[in-house]
């Protein structure tokens, strides 16, 4: 079992896959809280294109679909400005913008299908020494700033008007806030792929809110569940050949599936510990 860990480009996998498990929960669930799930979904395209801009200009591929979601990010932020009352139609723009540049630079660019799956759908082997260092950084970055914004973010989530009356910086908070989104994004691709990325931030966050825990504990069951399918995801994928991303969104709704059932059964057993009260009452 530990024989893989003998082999480098699983080495990075595992750590990249570590980090990508604890900052993705951290920051879901606040675009849970503020029913922006889509967001990720969103970026997750326009950072496509970024990548496939990155081989057409024969640049870092990491560094262009970072590029390309911060700017997006900054753009759904701008755009939410302007529909207040509909903050969802930023989201879709942005969506379908980015989709209809992939597509374009897709097909602009030749030969590089076999290179695209990788980032599509996650690849263990495509993770180099410079990519490591640059994703622990922006990770120990993302970290650091969602716990210094854990407070205003939090209570964002539940009151923007009454966190803009408190003085807390909403707008600034907010554009930030979106800018770390697009950078968990970038580093996440590699190993749960770009268009599975955003179902580690949200079904972990779903999961755990089941759990009918405090806002903190939910926090930690939801680091807990991605930590769970991301390493079990990234071993089994090593040894079935399969694509990372499907295997550990896969687990993500398999975990999530499983404390749905839990949650039934719960209260299966309460509903008939009570009709059993009400009985012998009578």
């Amino acid at each position: 079992m530990l024989e893989i860990l003998e082999y480098g480009f699983m080495q990075r996998a595992f750590i990249i896959g570590i980090i990508v498990a604890i900052i993705c929960p951290m920051i879901g669930i606040f675009l849970v809280l503020r029913r922006m799930s889509m967001i990720g979904d969103s970026l997750a395209h326009v950072a496509l294109a970024g990548v496939a801009a990155s081989f057409l200009t024969g640049t870092s591929p990491l560094l262009g679909s970072l590029f390309f979601s911060v700017g997006a990010a900054l753009g759904i932020e701008k755009l939410r400005k302007s529909y207040r009352e509909y903050s969802e139609v930023a989201i879709a723009i942005i969506m379908s913008g980015g989709i209809g540049l992939a597509v374009i630079l897709i097909s602009l660019a030749k030969n590089i299908n076999i290179d695209l799956m990788g980032y599509l759908f996650g690849s263990l082997t495509t993770i180099t020494g410079q990519d490591l260092y640059l994703m622990f950084a922006l990770g120990i970055f993302i970290f650091g700033i969602i716990l210094y914004l854990y407070r205003p973010l939090f209570y964002i989530s539940f009151d923007e008007e009454g966190a803009r009356i408190a003085g807390i910086s909403v707008e600034k908070i907010n554009t930030f806030y979106i800018i770390l989104v697009a950078i968990a994004i970038t580093i996440s691709m590699r190993i749960v792929g770009i268009l599975l990325v955003s179902s580690l931030m949200v079904i972990p966050v779903a999961a755990a809110i089941q759990m009918e825990k405090s806002f903190k504990k939910t926090v930690y069951y939801s680091i807990a569940f991605s930590l769970i399918s991301v390493l079990v995801g990234i071993t089994l994928s090593y040894y079935y050949d399969l694509a990372p991303g499907g295997v550990i969104v896969l687990l993500c709704v398999g975990i999530l599936l499983l404390v749905l059932l839990k949650k039934s059964m719960r209260r299966r057993v309460q509903i008939k510990e009570y009709n059993k009260n009400e009985l012998k009452e009578r």
